[in-house]
């Protein structure tokens, strides 16, 4: 195989799940596309896709295929990067991630100040929990991610280093009934409220299960944090996050916060990359600018 043609072509007609929108996101005719694939198939000596009547299928060779391309060509287009931005960053991209807690303050800054000194380097970032960003990681689709760490701390694959932490906070609307008790939230103060939250580590769940006797205590789980805070902005709902997400708001009076002590953790956010692996010149330059942000946001208030 001389080029890597063939398996974008591959690639993309696996991700559209489609011969005529595959074509069409490759800038081919169909049957281009189909003669790509036969042709790849030939190379290979297997059968790629199963063909029926509602369209076609991955066979096992397929599978297998697809996971190594999408590694080949994410590898490519890294190498592509890395060459364009050696010595300056006026172009290339710039693959990143982002958990939904570190994607709502602390990456965005981070991102302005990136943008603002190089604004020819292209940035994707996928916003989604730790689990997800890892495989994408180690599939080479990203180069580095912020995330919840405390269920990556000792992947031998991972190169984790741990930002500052947050106290956890329950935020409701301003004017919850539980902001006018006048005193001190119990927990089973909660008990006639839904919780929402993003996916929890397993080690926050638990110490939720036990505190509240909920052996679900998310009633409503949901990874996008801006669609949290305005649940929470229109009605009783509860939430929990870092404090540093919800800190703007809070300080605008557009959110509440309910304190309950040490029940809820603290923030465990990290920059995450592959072990081994040495970042290109735009993803060092954007991890420093992101710990450059992480110390300057303001503290905490006491609690």
């Amino acid at each position: 195989m001389n080029d890597l043609r063939q398996l974008r072509h591959f690639v993309a007609l696996a991700e559209h799940g489609h011969f005529a929108r595959a074509a069409e996101a490759v800038n081919l005719s169909q049957p281009a596309l189909s003669r790509s694939i036969q042709a790849l198939e030939s190379q290979l000596g297997c059968s790629l896709l199963d063909r029926h009547s509602r369209g076609f299928s991955l066979t096992a060779h397929g599978r297998l295929v697809l996971e190594h391309a999408q590694r080949l060509l994410a590898g490519s287009r890294a190498l592509s990067n890395a060459v364009s931005q050696l010595g300056n960053l006026q172009s290339g991209e710039l693959r990143l991630g982002a958990g939904p807690y570190p994607a709502a303050r602390l990456v965005p800054r981070a991102l302005g100040a990136f943008a603002r000194r190089y604004p020819g380097v292209q940035v994707r970032l996928q916003i989604d929990n730790w689990q997800q960003l890892r495989q994408r990681l180690l599939n080479d689709a990203l180069e580095l991610f912020v995330a919840d760490i405390r269920e990556l701390q000792h992947d031998p694959q991972l190169q984790v280093q741990p930002l500052r932490r947050w106290p956890g906070v329950l935020f409701c609307r301003p004017a919850h009934p539980l902001l006018q008790l006048g005193r001190a939230l119990q927990i089973d103060d909660l008990s006639g409220y839904a919780l929402a939250g993003t996916q929890l580590p397993q080690e926050v769940e638990q110490a939720l299960k036990q505190a509240s006797g909920r052996s679900q205590p998310l009633g409503i789980a949901c990874d996008n944090f801006m669609v949290l805070k305005a649940l929470v902005a229109h009605s009783d709902v509860l939430s929990l996050a870092p404090w540093d997400v919800v800190a703007d708001e809070v300080q605008r009076g557009e959110l509440g916060v309910l304190y309950l002590g040490t029940l809820l953790q603290h923030s465990a956010y990290g920059l995450v990359s592959r072990a081994g692996h040495s970042l290109s010149p735009a993803a060092a330059e954007w991890q420093r600018l992101l710990l450059e942000q992480d110390q300057a946001l303001p503290a905490a208030p006491d609690q």
